[in-house]
């Protein structure tokens, strides 16, 4: 965190006020560098790892500029995945808590177009979607972007890994040529360079160097030989470690579901986020790791991109990255918010040069660490501690979440204690409670009444 405080910048009033009221004091490094050119109304580059605080850096400039008594879209942010998307939206809403009738819409992917159109035709100032979506809405005339005067790229890198070039071209080619373009990416390679010269006037670098934390992110590296299968490898870690929360990278979708398949047939709690995953699949999957009730993710780089996990005990390198910037991104994702936490490489003899280069990278010598005993493997992997049962009404009927803790607590239910992190979707409500406390849940949602009404409830 620098010392720069955000009432140092030229913002309204009102959004300092709310700044103060969320805890933000000082700036990071990343929006004490990009947050005076974009405020400035310059076009800006900017490059930092998940965390940095690049999401409120271009928040402050969206809110700074919008005209709330203008009912027409002024800005456009663009997410590669839909879970990101949601949560830019989100950040977006709480810091423009203090402005009356904003309304901020997300058109993502995996969602019905129907509802979205009928959105679209209330008005909106501040759209955040994914590019596939909002190209499609651009083809079908559904999105006027005739008075747009902010384009936001967020994790650029990563919409291009996903294939995203030619939707982004037909979204650019919507738009007025007469705009600020903000871009967001946590690294910088020559397919970032090339988009950034052609749709963006001038920018201003703003570029946060990518390096870990010593103090709060232990990093370890174990060789593999013939003898030692790396999915064993992996099992020896989790036994010995035991973390309550962690995050496996696989450099593909393959390995990514052989490995999540491999530990679920082996006894661990774990599950698969890749590309390939229908979209409910990626919601129960994630719902289920943020709440807890499942220990192990295993995911590609792209699909971990923009998860809001609050503390995460360990990330696990299954396969080492290609790059270095990766590298550092992966492991950037524990040790937050002054936690510590563990962050292992697996990697074999024909790999050693990626260990070097990443040793160069990082400008510090790295130690290969013996793997532990394989005796521990005769030991088994503790379930986690929440399990996650799914509700089949959601906000569309009126369910709360008050309503749910209510029922769950009421008499002979269960103590609120035992009650975790509760999700409510459009149709559907997700509500985590201690495992050893499932079966009267069930029965006190499922016996009883939300709203009036009685509801399907089932543990997933």
């Amino acid at each position: 965190m620098s010392n720069t405080a955000f009432s140092s910048l030229k913002l309204h009033p009102a959004l300092l006020e709310n700044l103060t009221s969320l805890g933000y004091q000082s700036m990071t490094p990343i929006q004490e560098q990009s947050l005076p050119p974009i405020l400035a109304g310059q076009d800006v580059i900017a490059q930092g790892k998940t965390g940095s605080g690049k999401t409120a850096a271009f928040s402050l400039g969206l809110l700074q500029k919008l005209d709330v008594k203008h009912f027409y879209i002024q800005s456009l942010v663009l997410c590669p995945t839909r879970e990101l998307a949601d949560q830019v939206a989100k950040e977006i809403r709480k810091l423009a808590r203090t402005i009356h009738n904003i309304k901020v819409l997300s058109l993502c992917g995996g969602m019905p177009f129907g509802p979205q159109v009928g959105s679209l035709e209330h008005g909106a100032h501040i759209i955040v979607g994914t590019p596939g979506r909002i190209e499609e809405h651009v083809r079908k005339g559904t999105l006027n972007f005739d008075s747009l005067n902010t384009l936001v790229l967020d994790e650029a890198d990563r919409m291009l890994d996903m294939g995203f070039q030619p939707a982004l071209d037909a979204i650019v080619e919507s738009i007025p040529n007469k705009r600020q373009t903000l871009l967001f990416s946590a690294t910088f390679p020559e397919q970032i360079q090339a988009i950034a010269k052609r749709v963006m006037n001038h920018p201003v670098m703003a570029q946060v160097t990518s390096t870990h934390d010593n103090s709060s992110i232990q990093q370890l590296f174990y060789p593999l030989d013939d003898k030692t299968p790396r999915i064993t490898a992996l099992r020896l870690l989790l036994l010995n470690f035991r973390p309550d929360s962690s995050v496996v990278f696989c450099n593909t979708k393959r390995t990514t579901q052989e490995v999540a398949d491999e530990l679920i047939s082996l006894g661990f709690s774990a599950l698969a986020l890749h590309g390939d995953l229908e979209q409910r699949e990626r919601d129960q999957t994630l719902i289920q790791f943020v709440n807890k009730s499942i220990s192990i993710l295993v995911a590609t780089d792209v699909a971990a991109r923009g998860l809001d996990i609050e503390s995460l005990d360990a990330v696990i390198n299954y396969e080492i990255a290609h790059d270095p910037e990766i590298h550092v991104h992966r492991i950037g994702r524990t040790g937050r918010a002054g936690s510590k936490g563990i962050a292992c490489t697996l990697f074999t003899e024909n790999e050693s040069f990626k260990v070097s280069r990443l040793a160069d990278y990082l400008d510090q010598s790295i130690e290969a660490e013996a793997l532990p005993a394989l005796s521990l493997l005769k030991t088994h992997f503790d379930k986690p501690a929440m399990a996650t049962l799914q509700i089949d009404g959601g906000k569309k009927q009126k369910v709360r979440a008050g309503d749910i803790l209510g029922a769950l607590t009421g008499e002979y239910g269960i103590e609120g204690k035992q009650v975790g992190k509760i999700q409510i979707f459009d149709n559907r409500a997700f509500v985590a409670v201690r495992r050893d406390a499932t079966k009267t849940a069930l029965k006190k949602l499922t016996e009883g009444k939300l709203k009036g009404r009685s509801f399907r409830v089932r543990m997933i």
